[in-house]
């Protein structure tokens, strides 16, 4: 093919050595025109490349703007091949394309029902569209089990090596740049598509790979007609040896004609190297972006020296002990190693193993933040202002700049102090992305963050599959208040139950959405007008209280929430007794832990008229003669404890239900829903420990085995000190007991009387 105008250069995607002797190439040919392998609809946004904002690791997103669940990113690298092919060209004004498939006929030949491209599922097997293919990828999972699913991994385990990763990065990533590495490439890829059966994917997969090489190939016809001389094609390594030896062209018209297609738009997206690596799914990823970015930035010669060097500053960092004399022994033993493997220099393995030994003593465990911060590494792409983002986009990174939250890859605890303006703002901007399923920050419910505290706690962690999450949620309106105001209200509508649309006018509230309190509020009135569920009842108290109690620390509005919940808790209290009969097991425990949640809620209204309508309805449900013992029992503890019942009244009522007269079954379940987790209350109540002992000790052996796993359940759910006090208790002689039915107290007047007969009996004057 000497006299051919195209120039192949087969490139591993994300390969430092590659985009080394890609740019060497390139200098030498001088092309008048580069091909590179991408969607052709992204040529509208190349011309941002020469934009000092748009900084790696960045994606090219094209996505169909009437259906967001099809979208497909491209993801490059400072190293990527591709990344620098494109730099070159546009630097010198060479007429620069992509010539993959374009993603329009992709999406529109994708079956309905395959999944949206994410960063964690690219998957060309699956139908989706994607940048690479896994044979191009040079490792992942399945091809360990499967080398026909990864061909290069034939020639690395041919030439002595584990796995095709460590030989593409010994002999091509690690290495100087090469003008002969193309040609061995090109040469090694015939030889893998002609004598191996080749990766195994479905009918659907293989015919997509052959429209897409048709594409290419119908591209760089194209570009020859034009008259270009010198055309530089960069694309992937599997692809070489489809355009080196092209059929005719009425073949791939014929292939070609015909094809749907749907409207797409493309943009950049910011990007991480934790989602460029192939821990992450994705099917082009590299084992180690962070690794790879340093291969292009370092000098070879100073390659082994600069690596340890950042090594022992993170390990400094986080309070390890690193000297310098460790770094001078680590570098010695890589170097070392790789003289014995007949290497030129240390590679990554070669690094880790001395790190390993010298520095970390043989022990795995701090390599594991070697790996994470520096072999895969956190940095985080950014784009210029000018991108083309939808509007509800551009609000969000407006939001993010005034509010001085940063977009950031790492995972990032943010401590909000609800009193600052600043801080308050904050809280609204990410509850109103949680209600727009756009999780950027998860909201803490420990420490200080917990509830009626003015602290929030959040964790941050940007990830790029967040910018589809945008642009599905873009649907609801231009800004984020506006999109979250419409999905709420939306919602509400469509919500039937109403534990969730508690959560939701909770929600609201939290997001400080003005215009949607009133429509959500009045849908929750409507549905709690008709609602004769207890159990829904019961769940849609505690979230309005949670609204009603500390809407002051937010400085909302809750008047509306608590006219709601007047209504709610008498009408709960109302069906309470009733709903608690003819309950089995399963629907008795429903019910328990909805009384329990509701009564934690009642408590913390702090509501006088209303604490006594529901304990008037706890008092009815503990006097059930016919009710599940699980919610009887637990009607009397939370009346003990909120000293509504008396001890007296208390011990009489545990003294029937643990009688012999009834079930052991019953009876377990009685002293399961009282005891309710929490094993002090026979700690500190002698009567009541008297009580379950003297049950315990008249249970017959084969009764005590039939209710033993229900009494391992109710003791399960005590803490490990309530247990092992219980245990020093049991173990204990028992003195001055109350006997079982016992009363506490002794009528001294009616036993003197009795006392002049006992003498007479016994004889004592």
């Amino acid at each position: 093919m000497t006299d051919t105008p195209f120039h192949l250069f087969g490139i591993r995607h994300h390969g430092p050595g590659c985009a080394r002797s890609l740019l060497r190439a390139l200098e030498a040919l001088q092309p008048d025109c580069l091909l590179v392998e991408g969607p052709p609809e992204g040529e509208a946004v190349l011309p941002l490349l020469a934009d000092a904002d748009l900084e790696p690791p960045v994606a090219l997103l094209v996505y169909n703007p009437d259906d967001s669940q099809q979208a497909a990113f491209y993801p490059f690298a400072v190293f990527s091949p591709e990344w620098n092919a494109l730099h070159y060209g546009l630097q010198r004004g060479i007429p620069t394309r992509f010539i993959d498939l374009p993603m329009g006929h992709q999406f529109a030949l994708t079956p309905p029902e395959s999944e949206p491209i994410t960063t964690d599922k690219i998957e060309p097997d699956h139908g989706e569209a994607s940048a690479v293919n896994e044979a191009e990828a040079g490792g992942g999972d399945a091809a360990e089990t499967d080398p026909r699913l990864d061909p290069l991994d034939w020639l690395g385990r041919a030439a002595g090596y584990g796995d095709g990763e460590s030989w593409w990065n010994h002999l091509v990533e690690e290495r100087g740049d090469s003008l002969e590495l193309f040609a061995a490439i090109r040469e090694a890829m015939t030889t893998v598509r002609a004598e191996t059966p080749g990766p195994e994917r479905s009918a659907a997969a293989r015919q997509r790979e052959m429209l897409r090489e048709a594409h290419m190939r119908k591209c760089l016809r194209q570009a020859q007609k034009e008259g270009f001389t010198r055309i530089a094609v960069v694309c992937g390594a599997w692809h070489v040896p489809a355009l080196a030896d092209m059929p005719a062209a009425k073949a791939d018209n014929d292939l070609l004609k015909g094809l749907p297609r749907v409207k797409v738009a493309a943009t950049w997206a910011p990007w991480s190297y934790r989602n460029l690596s192939s821990a992450s799914g994705y099917g082009a990823g590299v084992h180690s972006p962070g690794w790879y970015e340093y291969l292009w930035q370092a000098s070879p010669e100073q390659r082994a020296v600069g690596w340890m060097a950042r090594a022992a500053r993170l390990f400094r960092e986080e309070g390890l002990d690193c000297s310098s004399a460790h770094i001078i022994e680590a570098v010695r033993l890589a170097e070392t190693l790789a003289a014995l493997r007949e290497r030129p220099q240390a590679g990554l393995d070669e690094l880790n193993e001395a790190l390993q030994t010298v520095v970390c003593l043989g022990d795995a465990a701090p390599m594991r933040l070697i790996e994470r911060a520096l072999i895969v590494g956190d940095r985080l792409g950014r784009i210029p202002a000018s991108a083309p983002v939808v509007p509800l986009q551009h609000d969000l990174n407006q939001q993010q700049k005034r509010l001085r939250l940063k977009v950031e890859a790492v995972d990032r605890t943010l401590d909000l102090d609800l009193r600052e303006a600043n801080d308050l703002a904050r809280s609204h901007l990410l509850h109103r992305l949680t209600l727009l399923a756009i999780p950027w920050g998860n909201p803490q419910r420990a420490g200080r963050s917990a509830k009626g505290s003015f602290h929030e706690i959040w964790t941050l962690q940007w990830q790029p599959a967040l910018a589809i999450a945008v642009i599905e949620a873009s649907r609801w309106g231009n800004t984020v208040e506006e999109a979250a105001t419409a999905k709420a209200v939306d919602q509400a509508r469509a919500l039937t139950a109403l534990p969730p649309l508690a959560e939701l006018v909770n929600q609201v509230l939290l997001a400080d959405l003005q215009a949607a309190i009133g429509p959500v509020t009045q849908a929750l009135e409507d549905l709690a007008a008709l609602a004769s569920d207890l159990v829904q009842l019961l769940g849609a108290i505690p979230p309005l209280v949670n609204v009603a109690r500390y809407g002051n620390v937010r400085q909302t509005d809750v008047g509306m929430v608590e006219q709601v919940l007047k209504g709610l808790i008498p009408r709960a209290a109302i069906g309470l007794p009733g709903a608690c009969t003819a309950l089995d097991d399963d629907a008795a425990q429903i019910l328990r832990n909805a009384i329990a949640a509701t009564h934690q809620a009642v408590r913390l209204l702090a509501d006088d008229g209303l604490r006594e309508t529901w304990l008037r309805a706890l008092e009815r449900v503990a006097r059930l003669p016919n009710a599940h013992g699980l919610v009887c029992g637990l009607a009397a503890r939370l009346l003990f404890d909120e000293q509504a019942a008396s001890i007296e009244e208390t011990a009489r009522q545990m003294s029937q239900a643990l009688s012999p007269g009834n079930e052991p079954a019953l009876a377990a379940a009685w002293l399961e829903g009282f005891l309710n987790q929490s094993g002090l209350v026979l700690l500190h109540d002698d009567a009541l420990w008297s009580l379950v002992d003297g049950w315990l000790s008249a249970l017959s052996e084969d009764r005590f085995h039939q209710i033993l796993p229900l009494l391992r359940r109710a003791f399960s759910g005590f803490s490990a000190p309530e247990r092992r006090q219980l245990g020093e208790r049991a173990a204990r002689p028992d003195t001055a007991t109350t006997a079982v039915g016992a009363l506490p107290d002794w009528d001294s007047e009616r036993a003197e009387r009795v006392l002049p007969l006992f003498r007479q009996l016994l004889g004592v004057g």
